[in-house]
């Protein structure tokens, strides 16, 4: 569904790009409008999606950032959401990680207080939708007595992202688990944090460049111990997207993070801007790891400038050099992951972020009875379940296929998200859903409405491995980050763009032969 099909890969983008904006091509020259489909009609297949063409874009060109007047609306499990379908708990969940208890806590809530459902958030928390009006003390209740809420001032900051593989597989060691707890407590113990919005994110990357690239206004990117560039298990710490940063020890990297979120609220308070997030501070009051460095050292944390960070560093590259993965390569592809003890982690994705209590539940019972009794959720929408003998790995594997959950890097599911969409979102034009779920249902069959130029039958799902995202509003909410294809429902219809933020200025997306010279604007900040 959408703008301008193409029937050949990566190189036929450009000259179909061109026809898609109006230039030479058969569908202009007849006065016909280059590929709409209305929500809701016959959808196409996902991967023909991530085939096509960028078409003009609604978004607008980053423009300054805006000026808030009131702080930010993010719910919380405290703070309901009313949506269209009821209200909406947000729940954070620092790192992802979930005791059994504490998820058979959220399974206890989804089923006597939700809709029986529970989300997956691009954040690594969970939603409960379909809540009433006046749940809010029995799901704090359930929720307090789980652990789930360490302190209810500051439950809405918990935005800490941590690569979800970390100490699973055999990247090089790393202590960002660890940060990452050890952040969270010092969050929840900060008077000044609360400050913070709901949107502010702390990432932490074990250094394999997984969740550097997910757009974090304080991160921490662990460096290799042993190779002499720096203190031994260290950490660069960097602010919004400064291409500077401080490397500093590793036993200093949780409180260091929480400086860093302090210097902004210095500058977000001396700017009069209300800046929500690091980017929005305005010109004068940008915050870079130059002023950053004197807040730490007036915290007593040593740091050492460095010009120009890389986005991942590991034993195997040259000392603290980029991966140069692309920016949508996630680190936690379902299927069974080799552990360094011989032990083994199941990573599973839920089908367009949203699992059923029965499914959320068999997922914990295995944690219980075969892992390490813990899960861990991804900003990819999926679970990972650590501490497998390897003996059954492949059966749990299995229960889960059968279950409904995404084991396999090759399911047309793999990298296909929607937002909520309707009936549960009033801003959404249609059941974005409904189509996306369909277009799976369809395979590779083009659908009546296809514009001329479809391809032909066979053309694989998702192309390159380019997530492929429908939304029901210009809003995008959830949308990825990196490379993606959006699929945007309009009044009149579909229309897909190629969105590469990261292309070079000759206009290639990264990642895609150099033939690929397509760029759409990138979304507005939410």
């Amino acid at each position: 569904m959408g703008a301008g099909w193409v029937s050949g890969p990566w190189d036929r983008l450009r000259q179909d790009g061109e026809r898609a904006r109006g230039g030479p091509g058969k569908e202009h020259a007849a006065g016909r409008r280059p590929g709409r489909i209305r929500p809701g009609s016959a959808p196409a297949p996902v991967g023909m999606l991530a085939a096509m063409p960028p078409s003009p874009s609604t978004r607008p060109q980053a423009a300054a950032p805006p000026l808030r007047d009131r702080g930010d609306a993010c719910p919380g499990a405290l703070r309901l959401h009313q949506a269209a379908d009821g209200h909406l708990a947000r729940i954070r969940l620092p790192a992802g990680d979930l005791t059994v208890r504490q998820a058979t806590a959220l399974a206890d809530a989804a089923d006597l207080l939700g809709d029986g459902h529970l989300s997956l958030t691009s954040r690594g928390n969970a939603e409960l939708r379909g809540l009433a009006e006046d749940c809010g003390g029995r799901l704090a209740a359930l929720l307090r007595d789980a652990g789930l809420l360490p302190s209810e001032r500051h439950e809405r900051i918990r935005n800490i992202l941590a690569s979800p593989l970390a100490g699973l597989d055999r990247h090089t060691p790393s202590d960002v688990r660890r940060w990452a707890r050890e952040l969270d407590a010092l969050l929840c113990a900060s008077e000044s944090a609360t400050a913070l919005s709901g949107r502010f994110l702390f990432v932490l990357d074990d250094g394999r460049g997984d969740v550097a690239a997910l757009g974090g206004d304080v991160s921490l990117l662990a460096e290799p111990a042993g190779d002499g560039a720096g203190p031994a298990g260290g950490a660069l710490l960097r602010v919004g997207d400064d291409p500077a940063a401080l490397r500093i020890a590793g036993p200093d990297a949780p409180r260091a993070a929480l400086t860093a979120a302090e210097a902004f609220l210095t500058a977000a308070a001396a700017s009069g801007s209300g800046a929500w997030r690091v980017r929005e501070l305005p010109d004068g009051h940008r915050l870079r790891a130059v002023d950053v460095a004197e807040a730490l050292r007036s915290a007593g944390i040593e740091a050492a400038y460095v010009a120009e960070a890389p986005a991942s560093a590991t034993r195997t590259s040259p000392p603290y050099a980029p991966s140069f993965a692309p920016p949508y390569a996630d680190s936690a592809a379902p299927g069974i992951v080799e552990g360094p003890d011989g032990d083994r982690a199941l990573s599973v994705l839920a089908p367009l972020g949203r699992l059923s209590v029965a499914q959320w539940r068999l997922l914990t019972a295995i944690a219980g009875a075969d892992g390490s009794g813990a899960l861990r959720l991804t900003p990819w929408r999926g679970i990972v379940l650590p501490g497998l003998p390897a003996a059954t790995a492949p059966d749990r594997l299995a229960e889960l296929t059968t279950a409904g959950l995404i084991t396999d890097p090759a399911s047309p599911w793999h990298r296909l998200g929607a937002c909520t969409g309707r009936p549960g979102c009033a801003k959404s034009r249609t059941d974005v859903r409904a189509d996306a779920t369909a277009a799976v249902a369809a395979g590779t069959t083009v659908p009546d409405e296809a514009p001329t130029g479809s391809p032909p039958l066979g053309v694989p799902f998702s192309p390159a491995g380019v997530p492929v995202y429908w939304s029901g509003c210009e809003r995008r909410c959830g949308h990825p980050h990196g490379t993606w294809v959006d699929v945007l429902a309009t009044a009149e219809g579909y229309r897909v763009a190629l969105v590469d933020p990261d292309t070079a200025a000759t206009g290639t997306p990264t990642g895609a032969p150099p033939a690929a010279r397509t760029k759409a604007p990138p979304p507005p900040a939410p």
